[in-house]
């Protein structure tokens, strides 16, 4: 594809200014050092990259807002740390508390195609289609319904 591959920080950043985007509807410079506990000047210098790197769209002393790239970016570093973590969890028994850990560094780590090939595999095992619903990955009731489903499903395969 030729593009740079965006580093860990910038992807924490971009990941920030989107659950805020979607919790406050808005972010801003201060929001982001708060939540990542960063100062001000760190923040600022991150967010010149990223608005360079056309993610995101902000003005001095505005709020900041993510560009079509910047979201579509966004929702693939929410995704690849959600599929990452319902592997270690549902496929592999890994705690939740270990999981959500592992997979915070596992993202950073592998590409859109391997991240792509383990939702597949993830959604060969945990047939999503069966569920008769409409699944919300972010849904805890649909969480705790897959969690079930699988573990039943393994409970039957090792019997």
């Amino acid at each position: 594809m030729g593009e740079e591959r965006m580093t860990i920080s910038q992807e924490e950043y971009l990941k920030t200014i989107y659950f805020l985007l979607k919790e406050n509807k808005k972010a801003r410079v201060t929001d982001i050092a708060t939540t990542l506990g960063y100062s001000k000047a760190s923040v600022n210098k991150a967010i010149k990259l990223l608005k360079e790197m056309n993610m995101i769209n902000y003005e001095s002393y505005g709020d900041i807002q993510l560009t079509k790239e910047g979201e579509k970016q966004a929702k693939n570093i929410v995704n690849k740390h959600n599929i990452l973590k319902a592997f270690l969890i549902e496929v592999l028994n890994v705690n939740q508390g270990t999981a959500e850990e592992e997979a915070k560094s596992m993202k950073h780590a592998i590409s859109e195609d391997t991240a792509e090939k383990f939702a597949n595999y993830i959604k060969s095992i945990i047939p999503v289609q069966e569920l008769e619903c409409n699944y919300d990955l972010e849904s805890e009731k649909c969480k705790t319904c897959i969690r079930l489903k699988t573990k039943k499903r393994f409970d039957q395969n090792n019997k």
